[in-house]
């Protein structure tokens, strides 16, 4: 989420054009796949089933800043309950047409004693983290969410490392469980006529040198904005990518030792490195972006605002071994 390997845009045009396919109310139904066990030898040692009413903060925080993410994103991220809220059993990061205010640095990103120039975007959105937490190094990640529909939108289930010890971003590494932008929206060269991919990523590298490793997945027709499991499962030799229990993707060890040696000395020293850290999760709903704005029809849709990207619940494993 936070990289900019997508550096192509068409003017980053906010407009009112096309409008974004309709999604199939009779969509395929989609089988969830069934929950790890103790005898299966997981572990659960984080989850959240946002029952309550409220945000839990003594596992998410909420970020307020109106960054960009480095994407030239075109949300300003608040903790209110407008784009933050605990309701019917789910978390809901919900992005509103709107002009907001903001530090235009991310918190770890500002400096002490020196003032942070604010930023005024046309959205607001939701982001949550366990930074502060809970992290993990090593085990399985499990997230039931609902993904908004529509040209623009950019919802993300991702993990960054506890502490960069190995580089700033991306030398000391990102793991994508899901991204996805534009789901819905006609898209002439997309299989089906329809935007409809997931992707599953690994970023690491240096500045110089960004290295990533991706692919995609394709959601069944007509169910874009349904409910969807995502899962990875991070081992010290590979992690590997699920949608809704069938895998997709996986990348071994020797796949990115290969390119990390080619041209980053620090974390090419170490075996596992820059994926053998403690990582913390993160949820949002970005809005705009090099992204999305250069693919598919372009731009931003002001259309069906607000959206919300919603979370049934987070789970985590730990696994006494190589799950693989």
């Amino acid at each position: 989420m936070r990289n900019l390997r997508f550096i192509s845009c068409l003017g980053f045009m906010i407009c009112g054009g096309f409008l974004p396919a309709a999604v199939n109310a009779q969509s395929p139904a989609v089988t969830q796949p069934a929950a790890p066990s103790a005898a299966d030898g997981w572990k659960l040692v984080f989850s959240d089933e946002f029952d309550g009413a409220v945000l839990d903060k003594g596992k998410w925080t909420a970020y307020e800043d109106c960054w960009g993410g480095g994407n030239k994103e075109r949300q300003c991220y608040t903790a209110t309950p407008e784009n933050v809220s605990v309701h019917d059993g789910s978390l809901n990061l919900t992005a509103r047409f709107e002009q907001a205010s903001g530090p235009s640095l991310a918190l770890d990103m500002r400096k002490p004693g020196v003032e942070t120039p604010i930023a005024t975007k046309p959205f607001t959105s939701g982001k949550v983290s366990t930074l502060g937490n809970f992290s993990l190094t090593y085990g399985r990640i499990e997230v039931r969410a609902k993904s908004p529909v529509g040209q623009g939108v950019w919802p993300a289930i991702w993990l960054l490392p506890e502490k960069f010890v190995y580089g700033e971003w991306p030398g000391s590494g990102e793991i994508d469980v899901m991204e996805a932008v534009n789901l819905g929206v006609r898209c002439g060269s997309c299989v089906g006529g329809v935007e409809n991919n997931v992707y599953g990523t690994l970023h690491y590298g240096s500045v110089m040198h960004h290295q990533s490793q991706q692919k995609a997945m394709q959601l069944p027709k007509g169910s874009e904005g349904d409910w969807h499991v995502y899962r990875v499962e991070w081992s010290p030799d590979d992690v590997t990518w699920y949608l809704d229990g069938k895998k997709y993707n996986r990348v071994k060890l020797s796949n990115w030792r290969d390119t990390l040696q080619k041209g980053d000395p620090i974390a090419a020293a170490i075996k596992n490195a820059p994926f053998d850290r403690p990582f913390y999760i993160i949820l949002n709903l970005a809005i705009g972006g090099e992204w999305p704005e250069s693919h598919d029809q372009g731009g931003v849709v002001l259309k069906d605002y607000p959206k919300s990207f919603a979370v049934d619940w987070v789970h985590v494993y730990k696994y006494d071994g190589v799950p693989h």
